[in-house]
């Protein structure tokens, strides 16, 4: 077995990583089921008892979301509307004994095609903020995975926080997943979706992003712009074609068919905008 640590402070975390290559260790939820009953020969670096890693903090332009912070901390956070997209995929994370350990920070890091976590944090414009012994440094989400496990995270680099740009007081989140059964199930297809109306009631912006059906998940760009200008209220649905989910690249595997999860996709997108207007319409235009 190789070394062991379990530093309390994040600068003796950093100073660790210049001694060596680290698996780093955070909820674990992915780490200890790959591992099996194989022996462990990596050195672990431990960040459970770090505290300035957990928690959700209001900055002056926006929100802070520390790396060690779960899915349990997320849903029982006081959080925007735009946020409720985030919220709806914690408590789709597994079970509550994973949503208690598992964190937003792994879930990126493990850069699942079907990590629950990526379209909602792509709808809300995550950056993620990389802490290594020379500095820190921001990547948008969308640059930080970059494929199917792969992530632009460097070695001598660990995730100190993910950071929410701020947006507007009346958008409204939504998120939607479809699995082989309702809990405890690896996504088929998820979306999430933000709507931004402005003062009229119209949408300001619109931000739409499909999981599972391709090796990153991904932003449906068309889509979005062709919403700008469009009611937010019932029947927007009405305006998604399968043109707008023609750009997926979902795959055949034992959880269902490339051709099921692009439809899917497309109804899955038009129930999650339902979704997200519904509140917007409850409350009238500003």
């Amino acid at each position: 077995m190789g070394e062991f640590s379990r530093p309390t402070q994040l600068d003796e975390a950093l100073q660790c990583m210049k001694q060596g290559s680290w698996r780093i260790l955070a909820g674990g939820t992915d780490f200890y089921p790959a591992q099996g009953d194989r022996p462990i020969s990596e050195s672990l670096l431990d960040l459970t008892a770090i505290p300035e890693l957990r928690g959700i903090t209001r900055e002056d332009s926006g929100w802070r979301i520390g790396g060690l912070t779960t899915w349990t901390d997320v849903v029982e956070a006081r959080l925007p509307a735009a946020f409720n997209g985030l919220k709806a995929a914690a408590r789709e994370v597994g079970s509550i004994q994973i949503q208690n350990c598992g964190t937003l920070a792994g879930n990126i890091c493990n850069a699942s095609p079907a990590a629950d976590g990526v379209p909602p944090l792509l709808t809300l414009n995550a950056e993620v903020e990389l802490a290594s012994p020379s500095g820190a440094r921001r990547l948008s989400l969308a640059d930080f995975i970059t494929g199917v496990r792969k992530t632009a995270c460097r070695q001598d680099e660990l995730v100190s926080a993910l950071f929410i740009p701020d947006v507007g007081p009346q958008s409204q989140g939504s998120f939607l997943k479809l699995g082989a059964r309702r809990y405890l199930v690896i996504s088929i297809a998820m979306v999430a979706v933000m709507i931004t109306p402005d003062a009229q009631g119209k949408i300001a912006e619109a931000r739409v992003a499909v999981g599972s059906c391709s090796p990153v998940a991904q932003r449906l760009k068309g889509l979005e712009e062709s919403l700008i200008g469009q009611a937010a209220k019932s029947g927007l649905s009405e305006a998604v074609t399968a043109e707008h989910v023609a750009g997926l690249a979902p795959i055949n595997d034992v959880r269902g068919t490339a051709d099921y999860r692009t439809d899917i996709a497309a109804e899955l997108v038009r129930r999650a905008l339902e979704r997200a207007v519904a509140p917007i319409g409850e409350a009238g235009p500003a």
